[in-house]
């Protein structure tokens, strides 16, 4: 099936499948057009044969990197994008933004594209690659990194994260030391390690204080505006509700808040509000939002030169890297009255 360089071509897997080039192009390309049956047999093929576009790789040079979003819908990911397409523009590389949903028909369709891209490197983001995806990108030699990983990666995929443990300790301490003790918190979605990295560094904070865990003040979000809303009900309408709440997104923060004012509830005189993120919105919230500043732009970034790096083969340093979180301390929180 070879051509005469020993390279499968799109005209051989046409002719072993009994279709024509066409048909061949539009399953490469992620067309729809195309029957299951003769989707599936075509992209057997396509693995059988190691077929690879033409056009793949120039000298080791990346000239297009993938970012793969489960979700876009977020101040929070367009940060993440700033931060990798400073610098993938600065080395004359394409790069191509995805979204998933977590179905595998689009994870699906997304391989698909990216086998006829030949793309030079991938960056999940809030993820942990499912097997089958690993095995095809390690097939194709792509390679891979993960910002905020969901779970256990693999040990040669490199990761990038922020210190969201000390960003949480940090957060809760400084409601302690304003003589906060019933603190409310706010988690994001449970599978994700930031998550839980986050509340992890609530709980120590106050069991260092000597400061009861109190589980009806813990409550769950999906980081959106509409989850810290819903959480901030919740928590407002507790028999004893909380001085102060911590929220493990700004944009949940921001829920809270509003939550807080639809009952009259004051900011920062009644309730101190933290939130986790410092995106560009929180500082100009009324009143402005205290925050544990994540530095999602120098997460993209440095994911963006990683992948460019294994695209050249060039070694790093470490598979596991965290950028430091700091806490910026503005209006929305006070001492207790």
């Amino acid at each position: 099936m070879a051509s005469g360089r020993g390279r499968v071509t799109i005209a051989a897997i046409a002719e072993a499948a009994g279709v024509s080039v066409p048909t061949v192009s539009r399953v490469l390309n992620g067309r729809s057009d195309v029957s299951p049956g003769t989707r599936e047999m075509i992209e057997r093929l396509l693995r059988e044969h190691d077929y690879r576009p033409r056009n793949s790789r120039h000298s080791g040079r990346a000239r297009l990197v993938d970012l793969v979003f489960n979700d876009l819908d977020s101040p929070w990911a367009l940060e993440l994008v700033r931060g990798v397409e400073d610098v993938t523009h600065a080395a004359g590389v394409g790069t191509v933004v995805s979204q998933v949903h977590r179905r595998s028909s689009a994870t699906r369709q997304w391989l698909q594209n990216l086998r006829a891209r030949a793309s030079d490197g991938v960056i999940f983001v809030t993820s942990d690659v499912a097997e089958p995806v690993h095995s095809e990108l390690h097939r194709l030699k792509v390679p891979v990194v993960i910002i905020d990983p969901a779970g256990g990666v693999a040990a040669e995929v490199p990761t990038i994260g922020a210190t969201n443990w000390s960003g949480g300790r940090t957060a809760t301490d400084h409601l302690l030391e304003l003589g906060h003790r019933r603190i409310g918190f706010v988690a994001g979605p449970r599978e994700l390690l930031c998550s839980r990295a986050r509340l992890d560094g609530y709980r120590s904070a106050m069991e260092a204080a000597g400061v009861r865990v109190d589980e009806e003040l813990i409550t769950t979000g999906d980081f959106r505006h509409e989850a810290g809303f819903l959480a901030g009900n919740r928590l407002l309408d507790l028999a004893e509700p909380p001085t102060a709440i911590f929220a493990s997104s700004d944009l949940m923060a921001l829920g809270v808040c509003e939550a807080a004012r639809r009952r009259g509830v004051r900011v920062p005189d009644q309730l101190s509000v933290v939130g986790f993120d410092d995106l560009p919105e929180s500082r100009w919230a009324s009143p402005p939002l205290t925050t544990v500043r994540q530095p999602l732009a120098e997460m993209g970034a440095l994911a963006a030169r990683t992948v460019l790096r294994l695209s050249r083969g060039e070694a790093i340093e470490t598979p596991r890297v965290e950028l430091v979180t700091r806490l910026e301390v503005r209006e929305s929180t006070a001492p207790l009255g």
